[in-house]
């Protein structure tokens, strides 16, 4: 029995065998009757059937009968019965709908388990009421609460995804890269206007050298030959890689190549301490060299010294790069104003356009995490406004969109089975025009890409970064830019942060830029150790 329509006080006309339809007038009643269907079993297209074990008298002068439950579309039930091995429906006045039982099911116990085993321990003594209370508002409070004031509050949205309040390491002087272990490096500050939210924005910048230019004017840098690194360059058929430019015989060009900058070291009064000489200096050495550039985009959390991040921008220079890395406005010593997605990729944009007003050099883009789902929109904004665009991009760690990332973020383990987290976390994100969807904007730009990702990766899952892989190669032209996919194995232990130590990775990026000269149209997939 589900509901006596013969009671006075009755809101609903429910009966359960007897009658052709019942109608639920009531929320109230629909939602005991959600709960009474709990013993469903789906059957075939379109009805689910409740098990025949409900019976209901609908007088006292009719007998009990068998009957079985359906539920329509339209918030209804119908009873149906069984004649030996024929089945009678009951016609409807509306088609009948499947109805997700299981999943009610497993959202009602995923609610009501927490403060229900709670009650449960109240109830048999193991607890005290005020224990029971206590954790009840707990969960009320973390689960309920917390995430409907999220839902609201789009400040909450960007401070979780962007994480501008993690910092480290501590009093790091970001005004100092020397003390960061990074010799011969400028910092500086970019100054751009954000038309969107009509703000002006300074963007924090440092410009690492490569590294043939410190070896060849280390005392004029104040840098100890002794501690500069001593590594062998990969070369590809005998050719070195020279900052992602093969370079067979510099020997003949490079007194043409380096005046610029000896002009500049030979100035009156030149000190590297003062600021226009280190920007005259630093801002040569990218129109007087040929060396590749490297725009570096970081994820959420920390600044741009960030110890992981200074491990690759050591490596990036030994591969004789120039290295700019940046801070978005709200990150390190940038302008202190909250982020948005399209404020981090306008910051972005201001840096890319100072770099390429300078230097005719290629340009990489390379994205961390969060950084490359700046990248990707970076880079269809460029094709959209119809500038210019990098030569290639490098996404390390990347995922597909932020709503897959959300979910499988541990931040989200304890929230990513509620009932409501879609609702209450997911979509407000989604309205507020923070998406970075990387699987979006991959379609939008033709540049090479090269994907890296980690097995043992646990924030952002190496399952993300394929799902991006595999959209890329179904949504590119066929005739654009390469698509690489390097996989490192768990073995190595380099999960989210830590690839830029793979003993490979120079390789690795000294075949992609040898290919992305040719773009050459086959897709490729590494499976690295």
């Amino acid at each position: 029995m589900i509901h006596d329509p013969t009671h006075p006080s009755s809101a609903g006309t429910v009966r359960v065998c007897g009658v052709n339809r019942v109608t639920l007038k009531c929320p109230l009643a629909w939602c005991l009757a959600c709960v009474c269907v709990s013993l469903c079993v789906p059957c075939d297209d379109p009805v689910l059937f409740l098990n025949p074990i409900l019976s209901y008298p609908p007088n006292p002068n009719t007998p009990p009968c068998r009957g079985i439950l359906a539920v329509t579309e339209d918030r209804t039930f119908s009873t149906l019965n069984f004649k030996g091995t024929r089945r009678e429906i009951i016609p409807h006045q509306h088609r009948m709908a499947m109805f997700d039982l299981d999943r009610l099911i497993t959202d009602l116990f995923k609610t009501t388990v927490l403060p229900g085993i709670a009650i449960g321990l109240w109830l048999t003594d193991l607890i005290g009421r005020c224990t029971c209370a206590v954790a009840v508002l707990l969960f009320l409070v973390g689960f309920v609460i917390l995430p409907i004031i999220f839902k609201y509050s789009y400040a909450l949205q960007k401070s979780i995804l962007f994480l501008t309040f993690i910092t480290y390491p501590p009093n790091l002087d970001l005004k100092r890269p020397e003390k960061s272990g990074l010799y011969a490096t400028r910092n500086f500050y970019v100054n751009h206007h954000d038309h969107e939210e009509d703000l002006e924005v300074n963007v924090a910048v440092w410009h690492v050298l490569p590294l043939d230019l410190v070896r060849r004017y280390a005392k004029e840098l104040h840098v100890d030959e002794r501690t500069i690194a001593n590594k062998t360059l990969p070369t590809i058929d005998g050719v070195t890689s020279n900052g992602g430019s093969i370079v067979a015989d510099e020997k003949h060009h490079a007194g043409d190549r380096y005046k610029g900058i000896e002009k500049v070291l030979r100035s009156d009064g030149f000190k590297l301490t003062d600021e226009k000489h280190q920007r005259d200096l630093f801002e040569e050495t990218l129109r007087a060299t040929t060396n590749d550039v490297v725009l570096y985009l970081h994820g959420n959390t920390a600044s741009r010294g960030a110890p992981h991040r200074v491990e690759l921008y050591q490596m990036l220079r030994a591969l004789n790069y120039h290295v700019i890395a940046i801070d978005y406005r709200g990150y390190g010593d940038s302008a202190n104003l909250s982020p948005s997605e399209l404020g981090v990729v306008y910051d972005a944009l201001a840096v890319y356009q100072y770099i390429t007003s300078i230097t005719n050099n290629p340009v990489y883009l390379w994205g961390h995490s969060l950084g490359t789902g700046v990248s990707t929109h970076l880079l269809s904004l460029l094709t959209e406004m119809s500038l210019p665009g990098p030569k290639a991009v490098v996404l390390e760690s990347p995922f597909n969109n932020i709503k897959e990332e959300i979910c499988a973020h541990p931040f989200s383990k304890l929230y990513r089975h509620l009932p409501w987290f879609d609702y209450l976390i997911s979509r407000p994100m989604y309205k507020n025009k923070l998406r970075f969807e990387s699987d979006q904007h991959i379609a939008e730009f033709r540049q090479p890409v090269l994907i890296l990702h980690a097995e043992d990766d646990l924030v952002v899952p190496f399952e993300l970064g394929y799902k991006l892989y595999r959209k890329a190669l179904d949504t590119r032209g066929k005739s654009w830019g390469p698509i690489e996919f390097h996989r490192f194995e768990q073995s190595s232990h380099y999960g989210h942060k830590y690839i830029c130590r793979a003993p490979n990775l120079p390789e690795i990026l000294c075949a992609f830029s040898t290919r992305t000269a040719t773009h050459n149209t086959e897709s490729v997939v590494k499976w690295t150790e």
